[in-house]
């Protein structure tokens, strides 16, 4: 049976002071909540700036990434690194936040309780992190923060350069569009998506369009339909 991992860590960690560390954690604690509630899914924090998650419906792996990509990014405008030598980083992680990998693959031990999560998925997508890692560079060049593998070689050729693509347009978005797509994706309306934020419903549509929900949305619903038809 394959099941669905996403692995991620936070962009300039080392470079947030211990009250901005705190508020990042404070927002990916109330992230694991909605995540939880919405599709299931068991999220822990490890280490303060790596995160992992299991997605029991494996077809919502991708649109869970995304989420979770949206959220920490909007997040991301409440935080700001004070270090003045920390400038390059403080734009990093502004831009994109966090990176993220997702595994589709086998699991030969999963005990939600006891938070343990091993097997090939989880290799997977930790395995295309480390290839990523920056923290012990002095300068950091990130040309990409979404990664996907999967124990089924069509399925991932597929996939890696639509991923790359909506990467590349969610990494060029400001944070309140960021905002506004993170629930687009959770399935909620532009006019309950204005209530929330306080904004007017046309705002929503000009920065929803702007922030290429059209785009975004057509990806995952066919990674959601090629994986509910080719993965058991």
């Amino acid at each position: 049976m394959t099941s669905a991992v996403i692995s991620g860590d936070i962009i300039a960690y080392t470079s947030l002071n211990k009250t901005e560390k705190d508020v990042l954690e404070k927002e990916i604690l109330s992230l694991f909540k909605v995540l939880k509630k919405e599709f299931n899914v068991f999220g822990r924090l490890i280490k303060g700036d790596y995160i992992e998650f299991y997605v029991p419906d494996t077809y919502n792996v991708f649109r869970v990434a995304l989420i979770i990509k949206n959220y920490i990014k909007a997040s991301a405008k409440n935080i700001i690194i004070k270090s003045l030598k920390d400038k390059g980083r403080n734009s990093l992680f502004q831009k994109h936040a966090v990176r993220l990998a997702v595994g589709l693959g086998t699991l030969s031990r999963l005990d939600l309780k006891k938070g343990i999560i091993d097997g090939q998925a989880i290799y997977f997508a930790g395995r295309l992190l480390s290839k990523e890692k920056t923290y012990d560079k002095d300068k950091v060049s990130i040309k990409h923060t979404l990664f996907i593998m999967t124990n089924n070689e069509n399925i991932t050729n597929e996939f890696i350069p639509l991923i790359s693509l909506i990467d590349e347009i969610i990494s060029r978005n400001t944070a309140k569009q960021s905002e506004i797509l993170y629930y687009k994706l959770l399935g909620i309306d532009e006019k309950s998506i204005a209530k929330k934020t306080g904004r007017y419903q046309s705002t929503i549509n000009q920065h929803s369009t702007s922030a290429g929900w059209n785009a975004i949305e057509k990806a995952v619903l066919r990674f959601e339909e090629v994986i509910k038809e080719k993965v058991k």
